[in-house]
């Protein structure tokens, strides 16, 4: 059997968050509707974001879940560069580059304040 694990992130407007992921991303969708769009991130690993389930989504809103981004190698330079990167592009950074115990990791919000983890892949 064939597996594939997709991430959904709710989003209000799946086409702007489109745009926000695929630049942070450097890259296109994969696959798209009006109101579900997905990434592809690599074999069996997906990235979707859907609107119109959550009308009205409010940053105020508490998140439970996370998008991490784990980079290759873990170096502190690749991450901190893309830190910065990200800050010039006006993301909503929640926590700046800090050691978590499995390497340097930092925190950053989507417009709809869903938020997303860089940190070095296991």
């Amino acid at each position: 059997m064939t597996t594939s694990v997709v991430s959904i992130v709710y989003v209000n407007d799946a086409p702007a968050a489109a745009r926000f992921y695929g630049d942070l991303l450097g890259m296109s969708p994969s696959f798209e509707t009006p109101g579900y769009i997905t990434f592809d991130l690599g074999p069996g690993a997906d990235l979707g974001l859907w609107s119109g389930q959550f009308d009205g989504l409010s940053p105020d809103v508490p998140r439970t879940s996370e998008v991490c981004l784990a980079i290759g190698g873990g170096r502190p330079d690749e991450l901190n560069a893309i830190f910065e990167q990200w800050k010039s592009k006006g993301v909503t950074i929640l926590r700046e580059p800090y050691d978590a115990g499995f390497g340097l990791t930092f925190l950053a919000a989507d417009p709809d304040g869903n938020r997303i983890r860089v940190a070095p892949k296991d």
